[in-house]
């Protein structure tokens, strides 16, 4: 497991954006594909966007095509996701993970084996 540092977030109104960001460690062989994934209250942590370790490989839930974008500063060692035209039902906790094992984005949760500690993110209407 590495550690994940997360930053951003907080409360917005529909229509805002708000960009997410996850710092995480260097690796001397290959990277991490990093995803996020939204919580949101009594619900399932479940898959919102992921990024390939080059960067030239992104996945995103239906319910935020076109709206978020993720990507990748490898030199930085971050990953961002960038949330625009943010809607009441993209309330949640965000977590940034990172699945050390494979090359191919993963959209469900149990793949990843790093976590980050989670930012709210509230979008009143």
């Amino acid at each position: 497991q590495v550690q994940l540092v997360q930053s951003g977030g907080g409360l917005v109104q529909a229509g805002d954006s708000v960009r997410l960001s996850c710092v995480f460690p260097s690796r001397p062989f290959g990277a991490y594909v990093i995803g996020w994934f939204r919580q949101g209250r009594g619900e399932e942590r479940n898959f919102v966007a992921g990024i390939s370790w080059s960067g030239t490989s992104t996945d995103y839930d239906d319910s935020v095509k076109g709206r978020f974008t993720i990507s990748r500063d490898s030199a930085k060692n971050t990953v961002y996701l960038q949330m625009n035209d943010l809607k009441p039902q993209d309330t949640g906790l965000y977590y940034c993970a990172a699945d050390s094992s494979s090359a191919e984005i993963k959209t469900s949760r149990w793949y990843y084996d790093s976590w980050g500690q989670g930012t709210r993110v509230t979008v009143s209407s």
